[in-house]
């Protein structure tokens, strides 16, 4: 099936700014993807160039293959954002917030919606409530409902969990999956590694306007990924013994830990076999896998060694 959103050659410069540097990027039909950056990388730029919400320099954006300029009705409709900012009128309750933002669309908001979509986000008690006297927590629960009234068939999650408590934020990830799993493309920037790693099916990750990568989670946590074996000791080694050392065990916390890294799972046997063989009797013993966010880290670390190598410095 054809991308649901195609991004061709997009750049985007603000006088002498470049926020992005030539996208190129498909996005596929019921997919969680996590556009992952630093601050002020062109998440939001991007975001806001499908949406429809700024043009772009150069490049072209299809959605639902159609221009998301010159088709712009059609393809704003099949839209919802979520915006970082808090924006709705603070003189309407909930409901009526709600049954306004879907006039937009030309919806009318249908009570089996309208009371799903409240108890997605747990907001069914705070129905008849003043929007203005919701936590800053409840009013983000309002502008992700705001985004999902006409049931858009792509949407756009820029920082949805910022400020929301744990167990909500768990339970936006339940509801995320079930919109998945309905068909809906749902694009995802977060600060929140932990949350990219638990949603998304695929990862971009993109810093001074360029993405350095794009590739399934899983097979990017493989690429990337190992394991780590910790021998905490009972008391403080000055030295690794050899036959640990030749398999790249390393001390840390003051000589109180030998780590040793693997890709393999199979590796922590030959580990655990030199440790008994060289005497050594570790008091507890921990394993920690490569996360999105070690991987994060190191891809931006990477992209910037290497613009250091070439001599550019930082916009």
């Amino acid at each position: 099936m054809p991308p649901v959103v195609e991004i061709r050659g997009v750049t985007k410069t603000f006088d002498a700014f470049t926020a992005l540097a030539g996208v190129d990027l498909d996005i596929q039909r019921g997919e969680i993807f996590a556009l992952l950056g630093p601050n002020g990388a062109g998440k939001t730029t991007l975001i806001s160039i499908v949406a429809g919400l700024l043009r772009p320099s150069s490049g072209t954006v299809r959605v639902l293959g159609k221009d998301v300029v010159r088709d712009y009705r059609e393809t704003r409709r099949a839209i919802g954002l979520v915006p970082q900012e808090i924006n709705f009128d603070p003189f309407f309750t909930v409901e009526e917030t709600l049954r306004f933002q879907a006039g937009y669309f030309g919806v009318r908001l249908r009570e089996e919606r309208l009371v799903e979509i409240l108890g997605a986000l747990e907001l069914e008690d705070k129905r008849h409530t003043n929007s203005r006297a919701l936590s800053g927590g409840m009013k983000r629960r309002l502008l992700i409902g705001k985004a999902l009234v006409h049931d858009p068939r792509v949407l756009f999650l820029d920082e949805p969990t910022a400020g929301v408590d744990v167990e909500l934020r768990r339970a936006l990830w339940s509801y995320v999956r079930t919109l998945r799993d309905r068909g809906t493309t749902v694009v995802l920037t977060t600060h929140y590694l932990e949350e990219a790693e638990e949603l998304a099916d695929r990862v971009g990750v993109i810093d001074r306007g360029r993405l350095l990568v794009v590739e399934g989670k899983d097979a990017l946590l493989r690429r990337h990924g190992a394991k780590t074996l910790r021998l905490v000791l009972a008391a403080p080694a000055t030295a690794v013994p050899p036959a640990l050392a030749q398999l790249g065990a390393r001390l840390e916390d003051g000589g109180g830990t030998i780590a040793v890294e693997t890709t393999a799972d199979a590796g922590f046997g030959a580990v655990l076999a030199a440790a008994a063989a060289a005497g050594v009797a570790p008091k507890d013993v921990e394993t920690r896998r490569t996360t999105l966010e070690d991987v994060f880290v190191r891809l931006l670390a990477g992209a910037n060694g290497a613009r250091a190598g070439r001599g550019e410095e930082r916009r």
